[in-house]
């Protein structure tokens, strides 16, 4: 996936007045490809016990395939139940200093076909499995698997220079 619009994103005066460059979507594909940390933030419903729209962040494993992140996990986990009534999303990734914020929705993969399953489960075994974690493609077989599509991305290299945004 390409983006289809690439701007700056809206910044208060002060910010970023006068960037000298893009970031380029090949680097924010090669380091969503390459992390093995990504943090989902998704939103909690209304309950009997709390107002909902509270937010819920947690860090996921998983592959940035096809211009998508695939993550997996029971639906009974806070973030899973979250996305069932609210799919609306952001998903970054650790630096502080080189960041890529995205937004967008997550929801169940369904049953992945064979092929992608195994080059799914063959992404996520090269970099989790010195961890313990190597997945068989027919894992997700019954459920189980997520798929993040981006909706807008915010990256940058230095702040100050670069500031972008992707919209798909």
């Amino acid at each position: 996936m390409n983006p289809h619009k690439i701007t700056r994103p809206k910044l208060p005066a002060g910010y970023a007045d006068n960037p000298a460059s893009f970031v380029d979507w090949k680097w924010v594909a090669a380091q969503l490809t390459d992390s093995k940390n990504y943090w989902l933030c998704s939103v909690r419903p209304p309950s009997s016990d709390a107002q909902g729209g509270r937010p819920h962040v947690v860090p996921r494993w998983g592959a940035f395939l096809e211009d998508k992140f695939y993550y997996d996990g029971s639906p009974e986990t806070r973030h899973a139940r979250n996305i069932e009534h609210n799919p609306h999303v952001s998903l970054h990734l650790e630096s502080g200093s080189q960041v890529i914020i995205m937004e967008g929705t997550s929801q169940p993969a369904g049953k992945p076909s064979p092929e992608f399953a195994k080059r799914l489960a063959e992404a996520i075994a090269g970099k989790y499995g010195d961890q313990g974690y190597s997945p068989q493609p027919d894992q997700w077989d019954e459920g189980g698997l997520y798929v993040f599509t981006p909706r807008t991305c915010i990256a940058w290299t230095t702040f100050y220079e670069n500031p972008t945004k992707f919209v798909f």
